[in-house]
């Protein structure tokens, strides 16, 4: 007798009993547990107590690589099948049924690196010339804020949290002081078309956005004087790529891509680009040369006379 399926079937009870799951809930894990059952049976196991870590190991492999029967899962419901898997071995050792959790130190597949976003420079333009386009105080605030954004690749967090002395512009040159992950300051540079965006903002329309009770020295401010908030740059940023008609998924960390991706495309070394995005680790960086390397394929397919058949 398969001891197995009673087991599975007391714990699915547990769930839905004492806490409480949703019945939507409750059919994923029977789902993921039946499969284990199905693959432990093929493997010659009817008792928990017959469980060892190999076969989960195995287990996560199998969900992965499917077969003839079953399709390969995606790492995330990979991932959520494990989780299934842990939560009925810790059940069993609860319950003593088995002695030891053999399921406790096997980790779920880790996900798929997905690589950034970049958008190509003519839509970053676009965006940029759509956000200052109604020349008002807001509007003027908001093209220096995109364009820090992309100027020095800043997370939002640490573009909305800059102070007016956190800029240091002389005679066309410039820089800012970012704050960031950990409190880690850096130095980063910032070009013309930054500059003049923020003198322009600088002189006048931050002006007339100050208030008496707002923050005297945030130099992003909304219209009532206070901080600007990352929300509200979020929104910002959403309104003008939908002004500029840019279809793709657009967020302030779609211009810190883009902004490291031109960079390496212009011919950056990937050390530079890490110190001014602020990583600690150059491998955080080297995602983007991933970016890199694969428009350089596609541009190769698309324009070399013997790339194809």
């Amino acid at each position: 007798m398969n001891a197995l399926v009673p087991a599975a079937t007391e714990y699915l009870s547990h769930l839905s009993v004492e806490r409480g799951l949703a019945e939507n809930t409750l059919q994923s894990y029977r789902r993921d547990l039946n499969r284990y059952i199905d693959f432990l049976s093929e493997a010659g196991v009817t008792d928990p107590a017959g469980i060892t870590q190999s076969h989960i190991s195995e287990f996560v492999v199998a969900l992965r690589t499917g077969d003839d029967e079953r399709q390969q899962l995606s790492p995330a419901s990979a991932a959520r099948t494990i989780v299934s898997v842990r939560g009925l071995h810790k059940f069993w050792l609860r319950e003593q049924r088995v002695t030891v959790d053999v399921a406790a130190g096997v980790k779920p597949p880790a996900p798929d690196k997905r690589l950034p976003t970049a958008l190509a420079l003519e839509d970053v333009e676009a965006i940029l010339d759509a956000a200052g386009h109604a020349e008002t105080a807001l509007a003027r605030r908001d093209r220096a804020l995109l364009e820090v954004l992309y100027g020095t690749g800043a997370r939002i967090s640490e573009a909305v949290g800059l102070d007016v002395d956190d800029l240091r512009i002389d005679d066309g040159d410039g820089a800012v002081l970012l704050r960031g992950k950990g409190g880690k300051e850096r130095v980063v540079p910032i070009g013309s078309y930054a500059i003049d965006a923020v003198d322009s903002y600088l002189r006048g329309a931050r002006v007339d956005l100050m208030t008496p009770a707002g923050n005297a020295s945030a130099l992003f401010l909304n219209a009532r004087g206070g901080r600007l908030s990352r929300q509200s740059a979020w929104k910002i940023l959403g309104t003008s790529a939908q002004r500029a008609g840019v279809q793709s998924d657009v967020s302030p960390h779609t211009l810190r891509h883009s902004f490291a991706t031109h960079l390496l495309d212009g011919g950056a070394d990937v050390r530079t680009v890490q110190e001014l995005l602020g990583h600690a680790s150059v491998t955080t960086t080297q995602v983007y040369t991933l970016v890199t390397a694969e428009r350089l394929r596609e541009v190769y397919a698309a324009t070399h006379p013997r790339a194809r058949a």
